[in-house]
């Protein structure tokens, strides 16, 4: 806003082969991060195949490979054989039929747990005589019959808990074992034992076993577990809302001339070099450059701006943003998964779907983890078959079984991944997208922050900033008399100037006798007195006194502002200083930054002046200025010499060197492909409040995953021991295979939920 007065004053990572491309291929089947390890190793051993990324929260795994040597084609056989199922490649950018695929497993799951909850409960009052034999009278009589109670468990064991038998095989064909396989086995441990006996009760009695039935046992495990997955499941439904937002935003169909006319056809048919109309009201289908017409163009999906942008032939147009007002044609160059939308969409999806260096030590740990537990409920059986109070078969049984199940890791598979998605699926929502976990693990350990100037701190284009006037002539008239001269240039200067004559509603009078003269102003007839725009030369030169203004035209070029005097009818009427304007938030991001305890520094290749003045807005205290395009990845590689962890906010566009070089580079504004490429964070609604809030919120989701795995480790390491007997001899204590189902089930509820609570972070504010 113009200032009107009467003179006051106003990391280095490793090479990465240059060939690779990278696929994100949907994976389902998935149960734990037994699972996670087993299919990373399997797609690693597939020749051509750099590295292979699984993640279990997001049900994706994300390959990258060398084109020439292997196709997705093999990749995706290389899931299935491995015993998993894979949505077909084609599903992922812009279509939404994964979400489909997502919500038939989430009715499948919901249908088998309904199922299980409602023959557990009709077994459980069944079993009451079994568990408590004085609650038996509340039972009725046909429940409790052992044959009835099989029936009833069957349905549970073999129908609703089918999916733990076939994963099972899965992984047992490929030499591992995983959570299925502790499932599977503690609870067809506990059928088969209580089947057994009510089919042969007095052979089986008569070799020595105690008559137990363990139905209840076995249908509730399936059950917890049944829910703990479905409420899982739900979570990760909510927490790829960012990813369903943005897909939502693309048109479904294209208007495009061919042979003369026009025709409707699908999204996907489209191709770069068709001509493309769009009318009033509706969606740019893809990316590509205006041919004819003129519009304006809604982009506040890309850049958050609400103001319409006018387009006309020659400029960019981006697809997803609406056309508001006039019809236009434009040639598409972008098209399908090269468009903005759909890389954004992929940002997001590869962000979530990344590990972290925290979640490749927790893998290593977890495929070791099953096994060693399978041999811990082995032994624990051995000793206390052996050594166990009677009925020494029972006793044991059941630390078999408590063991298998209260060790199930999938509360340790869940740990960073959901905290991730949950994280950069928030980020998503608020407008800043993180290209890796990588990236969100590092963003929170930053001790200084360097901002670009132009276009990041600054608009990046010249306002007008002051009118100071003398005489009898209003704010208004003198902007209106030089904006109508100005109308006919097409100096930055000029554009500026009509551009506040627009903002504040003023009608421009049509000049005449205008005239432009080089390196001195411009000069017309308006509404019959000569207006006169420029420096001191050209007002001397027409015999106009500029004294008066001498010293407010010193005091706005010494503040980094391009000043010109306005002469009026002979008069020197008053000076108008424009420049490049601060962006609206870009204060308010750099307090809060100094409040979060981080160093801010300014990086520019405009002069110490401007730069310092612009520094002196915002409150940064340390400028490193007039430092060349191709010096500045020198300048954060010294601050990095200096011990310091370093983050670059820049525009995207010529700060490409400075964003990689810096250890987290964030990239503001536009979300062009050299943004996207050379950044490590992206905010797209260029409002810098994005910075504090993309660091802040890398905080939260690292605390995140340590309070998570706090909970993994914690229920594992402090259970495991309980049910296996350590304390019994000492208190008779013994954990009950149900209570370990339970706290398995609440384990792994107890990561998501604390995940969950990221949904709730506030972009602004500290």
């Amino acid at each position: 806003m113009a200032n009107e007065s009467g003179g006051g004053e106003p990391g280095t990572q490793a090479v990465r082969p240059r060939n690779l491309t990278r696929v994100v291929i949907p994976v389902r089947g998935m149960t734990c991060a037994s699972c996670v390890r087993r299919l990373e190793g399997i797609l690693t051993r597939v020749n051509g195949v750099h590295r292979a990324e699984v993640n279990l929260a997001t049900e994706r795994a994300v390959v990258e490979y060398d084109p020439s040597a292997v196709s997705p084609a093999v990749l995706e056989e290389a899931v299935v054989n491995a015993g998993f199922e894979v949505a077909a490649l084609a599903q992922q950018a812009i279509e939404n039929r994964e979400r489909e695929a997502r919500e038939r497993a989430l009715r499948r799951l919901t249908l088998d747990f309904a199922t299980g909850a409602f023959f557990t409960t009709i077994v459980l009052i069944g079993s009451l005589p079994h568990m408590y034999p004085p609650w038996g009278a509340f039972a009725p009589a046909i429940l409790t019959s052992p044959f009835v109670l099989l029936l009833l468990t069957t349905p549970v064991q073999f129908g609703s808990g089918w999916r733990f038998y076939a994963g099972s095989y899965a992984a047992l064909r490929h030499g591992t074992a995983d959570m299925n396989v502790l499932v599977a086995l503690g609870t067809t441990t506990a059928w088969t034992y209580s089947a057994a006996m009510t089919l042969f009760p007095d052979f089986l009695t008569g070799l020595g076993f105690p008559y137990q039935l363990y139905y209840d046992v076995a249908t509730v495990i399936t059950t917890l577990i049944l829910l703990g997955r479905l409420l899982e499941a739900r979570a990760r439904s909510k927490t790829s809302e960012a990813i369903r937002k943005l897909v939502g935003l693309q048109a479904k169909h294209a208007r495009v001339i061919r042979d003369g006319q026009e025709v409707n056809i699908p999204i996907e048919e489209v191709m770069v070099g068709d001509l493309i109309r769009v009318r009033p009201g509706e969606r740019v289908p893809v990316d590509g450059v205006v041919r004819s017409g003129r519009s304006t163009v809604d982009e506040s999906m890309l850049t958050g701006e609400s103001i319409p942008v006018v387009k006309g032939v020659g400029d960019e147009v981006v697809g997803a943003t609406i056309n508001r007002t006039g019809t236009f044609t434009f040639e598409a160059t972008k098209v399908g998964r090269d468009t903005v939308l759909a890389q954004i969409i992929r940002l997001v999806e590869e962000a979530q779907g990344s590990k972290a260096p925290i979640q490749r030590l927790v893998d290593v740990v977890a495929a070791y983890f099953v096994p060693a537990v399978v041999g811990i409920a082995v032994i624990s059986f051995a000793v206390w078959f052996v050594f166990g109070p009677p009925p020494t078969l029972v006793f044991a049984l059941s630390t078999f079984i408590a063991v298998l199940i209260i060790a199930c890791p999938c509360a340790l598979g869940l740990a960073t991944p959901t905290a991730i998605q949950v994280g950069t699926g928030r980020g998503a929502e608020s407008g800043i997208l993180f290209k890796g976990s990588e990236s969100l693990e590092i963003a929170h350990r930053v001790q200084t922050v360097v901002f670009d100037k132009t276009g990041t701190l600054t608009e990046g284009k010249p306002a007008l900033t002051d009118i100071v006037r003398r005489g009898d002539l209003a704010a208004d008239e003198l902007l209106g008399l030089a904006a109508a001269v100005e109308s006919r240039s097409e100096h930055p200067v000029g554009e500026a100037v009509v551009a506040a004559a627009k903002a504040r509603g003023l009608r421009l009078t049509e000049p005449e006798g205008f005239e432009a003269i080089p390196g001195q102003g411009v000069k017309a007839q308006v509404q019959g007195r000569e207006v006169l725009i420029g420096n001191r030369t050209l007002m001397e030169k027409h015999g106009v006194d500029v004294t008066e203004l001498e010293n407010d035209f010193r005091r706005l070029s010494a503040a980094g502002k391009t000043a010109v005097f306005v002469g009026v009818a002979g008069v020197c009427a008053g000076v108008l200083a424009v420049a490049d304007t601060l962006k609206e938030h870009a204060a308010q991001a750099v307090g809060e930054l100094q409040r979060l305890g981080l160093e801010v520094i300014m990086l520019t290749g405009d002069n110490r002046r401007t730069a310092n003045a612009i520094a002196r807005q915002v409150g940064i205290t340390r400028v490193l200025a007039e430092v060349l395009p191709e010096h500045k990845a020198q300048e954060i590689k010294q601050l990095q010499e200096e011990g310091k962890i370093v983050a670059m906010v820049g525009d995207g566009l010529n700060d490409a060197p400075a964003l990689a070089q810096a250890n987290v580079g964030i990239a503001v504004g536009t979300g062009t492909d050299v943004a996207m490429e050379a950044s490590d964070v992206t905010l797209i609604t260029g409002d810098l409040r994005g910075v504090p809030a993309a660091l802040r919120l890398s905080k939260a989701t690292i605390g995140m995953i340590r309070q998570n795995l706090f909970w993994a480790f914690g229920y594992n390491v402090l259970l495991i021991p309980v049910a296996a007997g350590v304390l019994y001899p000492f208190y008779g204590i013994l954990l009950n295979p149900m209570l370990a189902a339970g706290a398995m089930a609440f384990s792994s509820l107890s990561v998501v939920l604390n995940s969950l609570r990221l949904r709730w972070f506030k972009p602004t504010g500290v």
